[in-house]
């Protein structure tokens, strides 16, 4: 089968980075610039779509079951070329080298992959210039002649002009580079099918609520003014959204240096500080930081002229495990909604009305926080049904590494963080009974400690801030651990096979391989796709004991460096690919019978059905029917019908 290598340089005046491709494309001037392209290993051509038409044959390859076309990000490709030449484009004839990078565990960069495989065709550098010039409005710059919003033409400077033909031409040459280079490690065809679906689910995209999104945002610009209005009056500042103009004045008030004011800095002002104009100035400021309406402005970046938005999850997001990753929205971290009459609060959003509002709820800012779920709705004349996995991971952890205390909980229906806090300290616990006050400990416990976490883990966890002293800290990692042996054992197990295999020996533990090939340590799951980590070592860790390290992205710094791992970490990287893997399945039977997956969230699926068809009960028997290749896993799903989204 033969096979065609495209990259493409378009121009739309919406903002790729905020609003996702799918809205781009939507623009009304959206049109492709330039189409680069090359036939199996021939020379790369170029078209110039601003001044010649697209040759018919490289339309009849595009919908061409005989080609197989690639590209890095092929989703960019695919929804542009569909977009602009009205095509109906066929993902199964494509293939993404981005994907098949993130599967090794390279960066899911163009350039940081190439420049990470060592390849001669290295990304072009001029090309930033270029896309500013010509993939973008004009900003009204002195050496720019245009006025703002306006854009630029090949006209304007032809020099520079075709400096950005030979920089898409370039990018075909290095994407070309990079599939040859991992010819030898294809992607799966069970990861290539769900791409595929990956693919039409975003496409589908989900309805947003826009009158309760613009009024959200209107009602927190008015919420921040007048608290800052009353700020300026109470510390004379100019501006007391100022971090710098703050501190000073908090500085002068207090007699006291701040190196920071983020939210824990301030709550802990809070505590200590008996100044009332002080404490009054910190609630304010607590309250306008509460007041975030990014999200909502976030949605109606991606909103697509139909009133859907799309593409806020990236597929293979995650390299470590091939977790789905947040974009846009980022869908994965939403705030929590524990109002009552969450109905009544969205419903006097939409209706404009903010001094009823603030009447009302008083504390806008929460309350306008808990509403952003909501704003995802369901298509006209449907209904959400929202199902999600119990304890998927504290299930699948348990499970594998054979700790059979903690799987008879799961199969009778009981509470994991009653049962743990109980095995820990030898007394029946019963939530909201006898020594129902251990459950908080069960469960900062099971939140911290499951994946080789020690005391540094429960203080991140918030344990301090939970009511627990330092003193019982080391005491209940010690409890956790005698209280679940197996998977204290499960983390140094998989430690051990991660170091054969890199030796020089495949190891197996758990239905999990351990393997090194080509330079890279594999890991083949029992689903069938395997994780990678490249360049693995043996190195010596602070303790000065053996541990294992590989070349990843450091997501604080976000470049490629060696990164040190440990059992617990490797632990957890499985149990997340095992879980990610339990979520797939459940998505193609879910689709298989006709319910349409809108998005989701880690152990979560959302789905857009009409009124009348499916229900929660079916949805959640479907998702917790037994995997194939995890006999013995005891899943459980539950499901609710909604009109919004929201947390059951």
């Amino acid at each position: 089968m033969r096979e065609l290598s495209i990259d493409i340089e378009t121009y739309s005046s919406i903002d790729l980075v905020k609003s996702g491709v799918y809205a781009y494309c939507g623009a009304p001037d959206f049109r492709i610039l330039l189409f680069a392209y090359a036939f199996d290993d021939g020379d790369v051509q170029i078209i110039d779509l601003e001044n010649e038409a697209m040759p018919d044959k490289i339309l009849k390859a595009l919908t061409d079951d005989e080609f197989i076309k690639t590209a890095f990000n092929a989703e960019f490709e695919i929804t542009c070329i569909s977009e602009y030449f009205g095509l109906r484009l066929d993902h199964s004839q494509w293939r993404c080298t981005m994907v098949q990078a993130a599967e090794l565990g390279l960066p899911q960069s163009l350039a940081q992959a190439a420049e990470v495989l060592g390849l001669d065709a290295q990304k072009d550098k001029r090309g930033r210039r270029c896309i500013d010039f010509f993939s973008k409005p004009c900003k009204g710059l002195k050496d720019m002649p245009l006025v703002a919003g306006e854009r630029h033409v090949p006209a304007d400077d032809p020099e520079l002009w075709e400096t950005f033909k030979a920089y898409c031409k370039q990018d075909v040459e290095v994407e070309r580079a990079i599939k040859n280079k991992l010819v030898r490690f294809p992607i799966a065809d069970g990861e290539q099918q769900l791409w595929i679906l990956d693919k039409r689910i975003a496409a589908r995209g989900c309805r947003i609520d826009r009158q309760l999104a613009e009024n959200a945002i209107a009602f927190g610009e008015e919420f921040s003014k007048k608290k800052l209005g009353e700020m300026m009056k109470l510390t004379g500042l100019d501006n007391p959204n100022s971090v710098a103009q703050l501190k000073a004045w908090l500085e002068e008030r207090i007699g006291q240096r701040f190196d920071s004011l983020d939210k824990k800095a301030v709550k802990e002002l809070l505590d200590d500080c008996t100044d009332p104009l002080v404490r009054r100035v910190l609630v304010l400021r607590a309250e306008v930081a509460k007041t975030s309406v990014k999200k909502y402005g976030a949605m109606l970046n991606c909103l697509c002229p139909d009133g859907r938005a799309r593409g806020f999850l990236k597929f293979y997001g995650a390299s470590r495990t091939g977790r789905w990753a947040g974009r846009l929205v980022q869908v994965q971290n939403l705030p929590q909604n524990h109002l009552n009459d969450l109905a009544e609060a969205r419903e006097c959003v939409r209706e404009g009305d903010y001094e009823l509002f603030e009447m009302l709820y008083g504390n806008v800012g929460q309350v306008l926080s808990e509403l952003i779920r909501t704003a995802f709705v369901p298509s006209e004349g449907g209904r959400f049904i929202v199902s999600d996995f119990s304890a998927i991971e504290a299930r699948v952890v348990a499970y594998l590494a054979g700790e059979r205390w903690r799987l008879k909980v799961f199969e009778d229906g009981g509470d994991i963080y009653c049962a743990s806090a109980s095995k820990m300290f030898g007394v029946p616990v019963v939530k909201h009974g006898v020594n129902g006050h251990l459950r908080q400990k069960g469960k900062i416990a099971e939140l911290a400690l499951g994946y080789g976490g020690s005391v540094g883990a429960l203080i991140s966890m918030g344990a301090l801030e939970m009511g627990l002293s330092e003193d019982e800290l080391k005491p209940l990692v010690d409890s956790w651990r005698e209280a679940n042996p197996a998977i204290t054992a499960f983390w140094y197990n998989v430690q051990k096979a991660a170091l054969n295999a890199v030796r020089g020996g495949p190891s197996a533990v758990s239905g999990f391989k351990f393997y090194k090939k080509s330079g890279i340590l594999f890991v083949r799951l029992p689903s069938g796709r395997a994780i990678a980590y490249v360049q693995p070592q043996i190195t010596e860790n602070r303790f000065g004991k053996p541990s294992l390290s590989y070349m990843g992205i450091d997501q604080e710094k976000k470049r490629w460096c060696r990164l040190e791992t440990f059992g617990g970490k490797l632990v957890e990287n499985l149990v997340q690919a095992y879980a990610r893997d339990i979520l797939a399945e459940s998505i193609k039977r879910l689709e298989s019978k006709g319910y349409k997956t809108v998005f989701h969230v880690h152990d979560e699926v959302i789905i857009d059905a009409p009124k009348g068809f499916g229900s929660a009960d079916e949805v959640a028997e479907i998702m917790g029917r037994p995997v194939e290749w995890a006999q013995g896993l005891p899943l459980r799903a539950e499901a609710y019908e909604t009109e919004f989204y929201r947390k059951d």
